[in-house]
């Protein structure tokens, strides 16, 4: 923080195509000759002052599939997946985290180059809460020739502020100094203080309030013209967020703060809610994603059909859009996911994100019965052992996806199912379900039992499957390289999420049906029946977890829940410390024989309780420890 409060002095303005503010390119970069712009200088000038505010934006990551080398970063950390380039790459993030190489002076979670905003945390968000604190404390008086622009520019920067925090605080936990105000680069920083986690959210919550009590901020943007600009509603969902992980076990330092969350997110959800967002709720591309060639879910499930198709269009900004219950994408295409975070035979280069066996252990039937005892759900500790729901009657081990929740058929290929696209080579022989079948477009069969020569589960190969499934979300039905298209932008917020919020604060508070109607919602939309009506507390926070693992599969969140779910001290060897893999033998006559194993025989290593948090980068602590004559590092660091 002290490095990048020195560092970051203002050398020139970026002119971006980003905000639609009317702005010269030629006249905001109109400086001195050595490129240097004082501070008097940019807020003399309307121009200046909006390209500023861009410069603020920049700091937005990308997410999604845009970690660095096309990885999905958290998700492949979590006990979500596992990341093919682990073992094939290893020197990359995944690897070292997998092998536990990582150190306060280069941890491969942050010390990479940065692809689209996605690494190097600390300096990056610390560089943009600098830039939306100077942008604050100069707007009012700056020269801004419309007071409505005015006044939307600082309920945006307020955002990009509290925006910023959110994120350093999720990753880093309580380390962080609240700055109202920026500091002079000669300031004293011995008097810098550590605010608890409450105080940082309460910051945050508190510059998204200041956000939403302007009026000239829209709560949804409805034209290309303004695209990607912050709104109302992306306060609420900062508010209900931070809120929730501010009464967590691991954040809320013995206080309970679970009344606060429920009404707090009570109050965002009606908000958002009366502000015409709604759960997407209905397939509006019927030709492609209800298509023979879809093969979403067995008999084109509508349901499955209609969750992936969710997932792989990009938000349109307009009056009336067909999604209303986006509220903030990233700006950055997602890339070719077909070609690396899919089924990498498809094109030949590799498959990334493979879903874990835990995570398809989550899905329930369709009779609404969860697989496994949510309480215990292992038997032993490498989660070979399950231990089986003794109330599911539909589960077959033996003929393990069938009769599935239609979200696991939009979000997983698995040992069986079909894709439609141009496969990049000739099958041979050894792949008996497809043999023989000419390079081109056409439908494979997914099979991936161990030995399969192009979609089979081996321990090294780039293209193969680590767990015996592939990733299919984010990925359009018929994308290859003869249908090029690109995963859509990441959904950063979305309703479904703050439902969810909102559920487990009201059954943490006690407000057990408001929790379950609110979870039967989400249920609802994908044709799953309702949770059971005579559930107690206990049950009923264990099936709101569960629902978020399904629902909010591989967008970012588990990585954050688990963690936040533990108490402090405690470490993350009950979900990360074995990731499993289906091991699927394929029989003389055809039959397969379904078992399990281990993705390696040696322990993850990232489960220890220092990988709760991000340390701060050990340049920084140590000149925050010699300032401050306080150590600021996260415990294990």
């Amino acid at each position: 923080m002290i490095q990048q409060i020195k560092k970051y002095v203002v050398w020139g303005m970026v002119c971006l195509p980003l905000l639609s503010v009317s702005i010269s390119c030629k006249k905001a970069l109109d400086m001195a000759p050595d490129g240097r712009l004082t501070y008097d200088e940019i807020f003399a000038e309307n121009d200046k002052v909006g390209a500023f505010l861009n410069s603020c934006y920049t700091y937005m990551p990308a997410k999604g599939a845009r970690y660095f080398f096309w990885s999905r970063g958290p998700v492949e950390w979590s006990d979500e997946a596992w990341d093919t380039d682990a073992e094939s790459e290893s020197g990359l993030m995944s690897g070292r985290l997998y092998n536990g190489d990582a150190s306060a002076a280069n941890h491969p979670a942050v010390n990479v180059s940065e692809d689209s905003g996605n690494g190097n945390y600390w300096g990056r968000y610390w560089a943009g809460i600098r830039n939306s604190t100077v942008f604050i404390n100069r707007i009012d008086s700056a020269v801004v020739d419309n007071e409505s622009d005015r006044k939307r520019w600082k309920a945006e920067a307020h955002l990009l502020r509290a925006y910023y925090y959110h994120e350093l605080l999720k990753w880093y936990g309580a380390v962080l100094p609240i700055v109202r105000e920026p500091y002079d680069f000669d300031a004293d920083f011995s008097q810098v203080q550590k605010a608890s986690y409450y105080e940082v959210t309460k910051f945050i919550m508190e510059d998204c309030d200041a956000a939403l009590a302007t009026d000239e901020l829209p709560w949804r943007i409805t034209s290309d013209g303004e695209a990607y600009r912050l709104t109302k509603a992306f306060a609420e969902a900062i508010k209900s967020k931070m809120i929730l992980f501010a009464a967590s076990p691991q954040n809320n330092a013995g206080e309970n703060r679970w009344q606060e969350a429920y009404e707090v997110n009570k109050q965002s959800l009606a908000n958002l809610r009366n502000q015409g967002y709604e759960l997407y709720n209905k397939v509006n591309f019927p030709q492609t994603y209800l298509s023979d060639n879809a093969f979403i879910g067995p008999d084109k499930n509508e349901k499955a059909a209609l969750y992936n198709e969710y997932f792989t269009q990009t938000t349109q900004f307009a009056a009336a859009p067909v999604d209303r219950e986006t509220i903030y994408q990233s700006r950055d295409s997602q890339g070719d996911v077909w070609n690396i975070d899919g089924i990498g035979a498809q094109d030949g280069y590799k498959s990334g994100t493979c879903p874990s066996q835990e995570l398809v252990d989550a899905y329930e039937t369709i009779d609404g019965q969860p697989i496994l005892d949510l309480a215990n759900p292992y038997a032993d500790e490498k989660h070979l052992q399950p231990n089986y729901n003794p109330e599911n009657t539909l589960y077959d081990p033996a003929d393990p996806y069938a009769n599935r929740d239609p979200r696991f058929y939009a979000s997983i290929y698995y040992n069986g199912s079909r894709r439609y696209a141009f496969w990049n080579f000739a099958e041979a022989r050894e792949s008996v379900e497809n043999y023989p079948a000419p390079m081109g477009a056409r439908t494979r069969i997914i099979a991936t039992w161990a030995g399969e020569p192009q979609t089979g589960l081996h321990p090294t190969v780039r293209k193969a499957t680590r767990t015996g499934y592939f990733q299919r979300k984010f990925l359009h039905p018929n994308s290859g390289t003869n249908n090029r298209v690109t995963g859509a932008n990441w959904k950063i917020f979305r309703l479904g999420e703050i439902i969810l919020n909102f559920a487990e604060a009201a059954a943490e508070a006690g407000h057990l049906d408001e929790a379950r109607e609110a979870v039967n919602e989400i249920r609802s939309r994908v044709g799953m029946p309702e949770l059971p009506a005579d559930l107690n507390q206990a049950q009923l926070i264990l099936r709101i977890r569960h629902e978020r693992r399904v629902e909010l599969a591989m967008e970012e969140n588990r990585y954050f829940d688990v963690r936040r779910w533990l108490n402090p001290g405690e470490d993350l060897s009950k979900t990360d410390k074995w990731i499993t893999a289906a091991n699927i033998i394929r029989n003389g006559d055809g039959t397969y024989t379904y078992g399990r194993r281990t993705v390696r025989d040696v322990e993850r290593r990232n489960y220890t309780s220092r990988f709760v948090w991000l340390p701060i980068p050990l340049d920084e602590a140590n000149r925050l420890r010699s300032a401050t004559g306080v150590d600021w590092q996260n415990p294990g660091w």
